[in-house]
């Protein structure tokens, strides 16, 4: 009994946008002629980790910074486009743009500017955080409103608007932010900036995912075009997967499906598309129950030798060998030294494709074959070459299958979905999506190569087999995984290679397996992003911190490798040491100097200078360096109180004050800043900004909510130690905020 047969439908619109193949275009001619100058590009050109790390290999250099580029070099500016800012240091840095900007995102460029020239409060609807959005606001001086979504249209006060959108923003949402907008005594100019091929790729994608069983939508995680097109299809098609490559395919799951619908972000090349749906081929053979359909019988008959499921007559079996005395297209005679001939008819003949008789056997050659008849019917014996060593082969194969050992086959042809790969005489078929781990194209490469494959199917009485090498492949792999999974163990220091980044940490290949090295564990200090520290392709050393096998997770640790500074604070600091730091933040109580990464000190505001200081914002800024002299250590309580005065001229014109209002001062502060934020360390005050609170706490995400969008659900509980920081408060009022910061999620 089989089920209905699966269909695989691809939406009309999938795959690589007009924009990213310019882009992808131009960055291919430029590796290509570059000769001698280096080829650079800040940041991905497209949101593909595997595009990215094609073009790396073939000379692509990835930089944090235009500091990193030599003068002269090439700059590649991504299909996501740069602010003016960043044309103009790299036009003052000797480096040479080759602008991959997408060109609508560059028709964006150009209304904002002048928009904003004309005294427009431009308005940007999309993700603050993406880099089209960042690129489209370095255009009219950084001073653009970026709303997301309706509530952040409301909070928008100014009256002479000019709004946009990023170019792969939903339509619909684009819709209702516009209408919160317009509202009555202001005035909005909208253009509707949408890229076109957006909007055919989302109404294609929904389209599908309304007939679809299940549907599976490709593409990078950091792609933005790709995460709403998902979101499109969850939402018509509860059975949605998103894939990023073919592990990720869900292969159980769409069993039971007979129609699977395909969508592609723009970001998504063509190759891995047709990857995964070669992959559901897989699907198919289960849905068949592991019997060999029609199509797959037809495709075989047309490409394998027809061999002769029995003979009626009277066979002797015995095996006899002769001499060839005379060759032609249709057969072999073969001198028995008897009172009969033997004759080998071509059809008993094991013949490689586009070979004759002619090609195999020349006059006096000696030949072994097996009777099937002592008389054909013209007087002579009736021999099969074949025959002799078939029975064998046959047995070789069966006990392949059955015991799942491998063998040794030769491909010599490609057919229409496959090649066909010869054992021993008998031949067998391998698809193509078969022959290797990675996605193949054409077979032409394995022309003539001889692969280790495993028997998957056959019909000895139709005289068919199919083969795989994939399945080797992937044995092989399994089993370098499984040795690397049993040599490693939690608190083992081992090198790893930084893969790719997220918001909340980067994963580290240690040896074939990633493991997650959380924002939290690459360094003491507060990272709001881990390139901060890190870069794509750096080896480091890190630490395992836990493994769960069930799951194949491991979390990794990268500052282990330094120790916590509170823990070696007296080998380095000393009370009435003058240190050299940096103002992090300010605060009107004080403010905060970073000695170390995770390792900060409080200046109180009557600490700071010999007069009386009022504003703080008047004698420092943050990111100035300053030198303190250090006060006093409390390691109970993990404070430094520092002062800045005791470095300077101890004349001044000021109101002076007494030692004892000072240190009721700053115990002050200190209780002050336990009180304003019970659940952040000295190095989560840094990251604040210096914008009022109200607008502070609109705009930030908690670490915890940021981890929980981008982390699959079973992964946060794992994270939530990382994400978890020591604080200034009483461990008693850290659990609490804990607690409250989770309940929020």
């Amino acid at each position: 009994m089989t089920t209905r047969p699966l269909q695989i439908r691809l939406a009309a619109h999938a795959g690589y946008c007009f924009g990213v193949k310019r882009t992808l275009e131009m960055t291919e001619n430029t590796l290509r002629d570059a000769g001698a100058r280096k080829v650079y590009a800040c940041g991905p050109l497209i949101h593909n980790a595997s595009v990215m790390r094609d073009l790396a290999r073939r000379g692509l250099r990835f930089i944090e910074s235009q500091d990193e580029a030599e003068r002269g070099g090439l700059l590649v500016i991504r299909s996501h486009g740069e602010t003016e800012a960043f044309h103009l240091e790299a036009a003052a840095k000797g480096l040479a743009i080759v602008d991959a900007t997408c060109p609508f995102v560059k028709r964006i460029h150009g209304l904002v500017r002048a928009a904003h020239a004309r005294g427009n409060t431009v308005v940007i609807i999309g993700d603050a955080r993406h880099p089209e959005v960042i690129g489209i606001n370095g255009w009219c001086g950084g001073e653009a409103l970026i709303v997301k979504n309706a509530e952040e249209a409301d909070r928008v006060r100014a009256d002479k608007l000019f709004a946009v959108a990023q170019t792969t923003t939903v339509l619909s949402d684009f819709e209702t932010i516009a209408a919160r907008l317009a509202r009555p005594g202001r005035t909005l100019k909208l253009r509707n900036t949408i890229c076109d091929a957006t909007s055919k790729r989302q109404e294609s994608c929904r389209e599908i995912a309304e007939e679809a069983d299940a549907m599976l939508v490709i593409g990078d995680r950091n792609s933005a075009n790709t995460r709403k097109l998902f979101e499109i299809a969850k939402r018509t098609c509860k059975n949605s997967h998103f894939i990023e490559n073919i592990n990720d395919l869900p292969l159980k799951a769409l069993r039971k499906c007979n129609t699977i619908g395909v969508a592609a972000g723009a970001s998504t090349p063509e190759r891995m598309i047709k990857e995964v749906i070669a992959n559901m081929t897989t699907v198919n053979t289960e849905n068949t129950e592991n019997t060999m359909d029609e199509t797959t019988e037809k495709t075989m008959a047309d490409y394998m030798a027809e061999i002769e499921k029995s003979l009626r007559l009277p066979r002797t079996g015995e095996i006899v060998t002769g001499i060839v005395i005379q060759v032609s297209n249709r057969d072999v005679i073969i001198n028995l030294g008897c009172k009969k001939d033997g004759v080998i008819p071509k059809d008993e003949i094991a013949l490689e494709p586009e070979q004759t008789l002619l090609d195999a056997f020349k006059e006096g050659d000696e030949v072994q074959a097996k009777v099937l008849k002592t008389d054909d019917g013209d007087g002579n014996i009736l021999l099969s070459k074949k025959k002799v060593v078939i029975n064998e082969h046959w047995e070789d194969i069966n006990r392949a299958l059955e015991d799942k050992s491998t063998l040794d086959v030769k491909v010599i042809k490609e057919v229409n979905g496959g090649v066909i790969a010869v054992f021993k005489e008998i031949y067998g078929f391998i698809p193509l999506s078969q022959l290797s781990d990675r996605f193949v194209e054409k077979a032409d490469e394995f022309i003539g190569r001889v692969l280790t494959v495993r028997v998957t199917r056959l019909d000895q009485r139709k005289n068919k087999v199919v083969f795989s090498h994939k399945a080797v492949l992937a044995e092989a792999r399994q089993k370098r995984l499984q040795a690397i999974w049993d040599s490693i163990n939690v608190g083992d220091v081992i090198e790893g290679t930084v893969m790719r980044f997220t918001d909340y940490g980067a994963f580290v290949d240690i040896g074939g397996i990633d493991g997650l090295l959380h924002i939290s564990e690459i360094s003491w200090g507060k990272l709001k992003h881990p390139q901060e520290v890190l870069k794509i392709g750096q080896k480091i050393p890190v630490k395992i911190l836990s493994i769960v096998r069930e799951k194949e997770k491991i979390s990794l640790g990268y500052k282990q490798n330094c120790p916590e500074p509170w823990s070696v604070i007296d080998e380095k600091y000393y009370v009435g040491q003058i240190i050299h730091g940096k103002a992090v933040q300010i605060k009107d109580y004080g403010v905060f100097v970073e000695l170390e990464p995770g390792l900060d000190g409080l200046v109180h505001i009557s600490e700071i200078a010999f007069k009386r200081v009022n504003n703080i914002s008047d004698e420092l800024s943050v990111g100035q360096n300053v030198a303190a002299k250090i006060l006093e250590i409390d390691k109970n309580r993990k404070r430094i109180s520092l002062s800045i005065k005791e470095t300077l001229d101890k004349s001044f014109d000021g109101d002076a004050r007494t030692a004892v209002e000072e240190e009721e001062d700053v115990d002050a502060a200190f209780a002050f800043a336990e009180d304003a934020a019970p659940a952040e360390t000295a190095a989560d005050i840094v990251a604040e900004e210096t914008a009022p609170a109200e607008e502070a706490s609109a705009e930030e995400t908690p670490v915890e909510a940021s981890f929980a969008e981008e982390v699959p659900a079973e992964d946060i509980g794992e994270a939530s130690e990382d994400i978890a920081a020591e604080d200034l408060a009483p461990a008693e009022e850290a659990e609490e905020a804990d607690s409250a910061a989770r309940d929020g999620e």
